[in-house]
């Protein structure tokens, strides 16, 4: 269950003590932007190894949880793609990480399904190619989709602009990408923002993710997601 505590603030250190060896992680992100770089700085200063990363991408080699992946801390990643990141592609070539492909929109439905407690989602986004391989196939109304399981983690991490003390979110326009799914399907969720303020200053109207799936929140350090042609 999530946390009830009414101020969910906590340092750095108190996070990244949730983070252990051979956990599964969910991470918000997408090329980099919306990914939490303090945590991300975390997890590689507690020199955290053998981690199962589910999340869009493997962001780029210095950016977002690349620099995770580059330093050979993750033994396998559920992705949509790793192509903006060369070193995921040495390492899944060289044997030394397992990467398991899943299409951008089923990915995001399958953590959504994960958040919200499904058993499972029904596409057909796949069929007759590699995606297919050891899934079982249900027919609908005469239609075959392929079944679809949901994604949870142990640990999930995400990236919103400003907070209350509960966990309430506000994201930064394209930065929220895939951050309120993550933050739904992580059994324990820590969110980094910019800015934490009092319970009752966010406008009920513009929260994107409640705070009762948040456990934990976090101040940033600052940004590393800017494009690296910038």
């Amino acid at each position: 269950m999530k946390a009830n505590s009414l101020n969910k603030v906590a340092t750095l250190e108190e996070a990244i003590s949730h983070i252990d060896n051979g956990c599964t992680l969910l991470f918000g992100g997408f090329g980099g932007i919306g990914s939490p770089p303090t945590l991300i700085n975390g997890i590689i200063e507690k020199d955290v190894k053998d981690l199962t990363l589910i999340g869009n991408d493997t962001g780029f080699p210095e950016i977002g949880i690349g620099k995770i992946v580059s330093q050979g801390r993750a033994k396998k990643v559920i992705v949509s793609h790793i192509g903006s990141n060369p070193v995921a592609g040495r390492l899944m070539v060289e044997g030394k990480m397992e990467v398991e492909f899943s299409p951008q929109g089923t990915l995001a439905e399958r953590i959504r399904a994960g958040g919200v407690g499904l058993g499972g989602i029904l596409t057909d986004v796949g069929l007759d190619s590699m995606i297919e391989e050891g899934k079982q196939k249900v027919i609908v109304n005469g239609k075959e989709f392929l079944l679809e399981t949901p994604l949870t983690a142990g640990i999930a991490i995400v990236y919103a602009n400003k907070a209350d003390t509960y966990g309430n979110l506000i994201y930064e326009t394209s930065a929220r990408n895939t951050n309120p799914l993550v933050a739904m399907a992580g059994t324990f969720t820590i969110a980094e923002v910019n800015e934490i303020v009092s319970i009752g200053e966010l406008d009920p109207g513009e929260i994107e993710t409640p705070g009762i799936y948040v456990d934990m929140v976090i101040e940033s350090n600052g940004v590393d997601w800017k494009w690296p042609w910038e």
